[in-house]
């Protein structure tokens, strides 16, 4: 089966075929804004890229894959519709931690970057940062301004929407931004030829000094959020790739914007051929915010002794295209599922030069995951080969493995844990109790191995023991 995606272009399911005929697919993520931790939320989203990207190799694509950091010039504004109003929020955090702008972004960048291994996600060939790439901004800018799409008000440049479609093209495919009038949704700048016109390149507010500013010939200042995204993905992609990723909030301005100036700067259409959006995550039925104190992160997980690759597998539960809700014994039933596949996975033993991969299952595997990514199926094709007892062991860890290149378990990196003699003795003696019926006895040698770091779970095989 080939591989199908649901664009958010079209609204359908299409047999996905890159521009170019030699099998090399350009494909971009929008990363974090890292002014304060990413969400779980957050996370859902870089998973659905890195899914992606591993099912596109998994298909024998050749994959160049990018992703942006966002610290400058994300405005607070973007949460009430209006993303060129408020305050940057990398000054936000800024002021929030009496730090500069510049040392936050650089904490949290690195922040999403350990989290982003802690979680098994394929490392882009780049991250690249809005304020490492703002020549290319500017430059961008200066393009479109040649080419009649930008005009200047009191507090920045502007992409002109309506010149925009006088040449020929349509704003807004992605979301229904050409209904949007003055006032609508959200306080409407007077200064603005329209609505829906955007931000490219802000000015720094009079007689204030901002952490993150720059020289530009229409006036110190720093660039809209949208126009990052078009200059480097742009820069390392072309003009034109194959495949663009974010979640679903994204498709109502962000998006569309990045298609507009890029197209008006280049001509070119489409800028990109497929675009992918996730679905929100909800936490216990409801939105997630930080105002509710849901708002979840990689270290909250940890704090609770729940491994980030639980997490992983818990997203795999649901399509990226619908809502997902999240809750911790939800989360719990993840890790428990996933400590059994790695449980058996080390019970089969060392890899074996005999084992194969079982075709049957790589088929149904690959139908599944090229039926538009659908991961939560393709799980299942996994569980149905463990429990399949006409297939040898060998030839279950080969299968397992080849399956692994798309889940990102990292079950190849499983080692057999060595339990210490002291641990086995306290599991023999909890064994004796339970044989003796002393289950008093038995759940108190059960705390006494917790408290000393050991998990212990009874099995139909008896007894496992694993380090917390």
């Amino acid at each position: 089966m080939a591989l199908e995606l649901y664009n958010s272009i079209s609204r359908k399911i299409e047999v996905f075929e890159p521009l170019k005929k030699d099998k090399a697919v350009g494909v971009y993520t929008c990363g974090p804004t890292v002014y304060d931790y990413i969400t779980i939320g957050n996370c859902r989203t870089y998973l659905l890229g890195d899914i992606a990207v591993r099912v596109l190799k998994y298909n024998d694509y050749d994959v160049k894959y990018v992703m942006n950091i966002t610290d400058v010039g994300h405005l607070t504004g973007d949460n009430e519709g209006n993303a060129d109003t408020g305050i940057d929020r990398l000054e936000k955090g800024a002021k929030r931690e009496g730090k500069t702008a510049w040392t936050v972004a650089e904490f949290y960048d690195k922040d999403f970057r350990d989290g982003y291994k802690r979680l098994n996600l394929i490392e882009p060939e780049k991250f690249c940062k809005a304020t490492d790439h703002i020549f290319e901004q500017i430059e961008l800018v200066k393009k479109l301004e040649e080419n009649g799409l930008v005009y200047k008000i009191n507090d920045g440049m502007y992409f002109d929407t309506v010149a925009y479609e006088a040449k020929g093209y349509h704003y807004g495919e992605l979301s229904n931004l050409d209904q949007i009038k003055a006032g609508a949704r959200v306080e409407f700048n007077q200064e603005k030829r329209n609505a829906r016109d955007f931000a490219l390149w802000k000015f720094s507010p009079v007689n204030e000094k901002r952490d993150m500013e720059w020289d530009s010939h229409w006036g110190v200042g720093f660039p809209g959020w949208h126009i990052e995204c078009s200059a480097m993905s742009m820069k390392y992609l072309g003009e034109q790739f194959d495949l663009h990723i974010g979640g679903e909030d994204l498709k109502s301005t962000h998006h569309p914007n990045e298609i507009a100036q890029s197209q008006g700067a280049t001509g070119y259409s489409p800028f990109v051929k497929y675009w992918l959006h996730g679905a929100f995550l909800l936490v216990d039925g409801g939105k997630m915010g930080k105002s509710k104190g849901n708002a979840y992160t990689l270290h909250d997980l940890e704090n609770k002794g729940i491994s980030p690759l639980a997490l992983r597998y818990f997203y795999f539960s649901g399509h990226y295209r619908s809502p997902l809700n999240f809750t911790w014994e939800a989360l719990e039933s993840s890790a428990h599922a996933l400590q059994k596949i790695q449980d058996y996975y080390l019970e089969v033993g060392l890899p074996s030069k005999t084992g194969n991969i079982e075709e049957t299952y790589k088929i149904k595997f690959l139908n599944t995951i090229n039926d538009d990514l659908n991961i939560p199926q393709a799980l299942a094709v996994l569980w149905e080969l463990v429990k399949d007892e006409k297939i040898t062991p060998e030839n279950k860890k080969a299968t397992l493995l080849d399956f692994d290149r798309v889940f990102g378990f990292g079950l190849a990196d499983l080692k057999q844990e060595i339990i210490p003699d002291e641990i086995n003795e306290l599991v023999n003696q909890r064994e004796q109790a339970r044989v003796s019926k002393d289950f008093a006895k038995s759940d108190e040698l059960r705390d006494k191995i917790k408290e000393m770091g050991y998990e212990l779970n009874d099995t139909d095989g008896g007894a496992k023991v694993r380090k917390m």
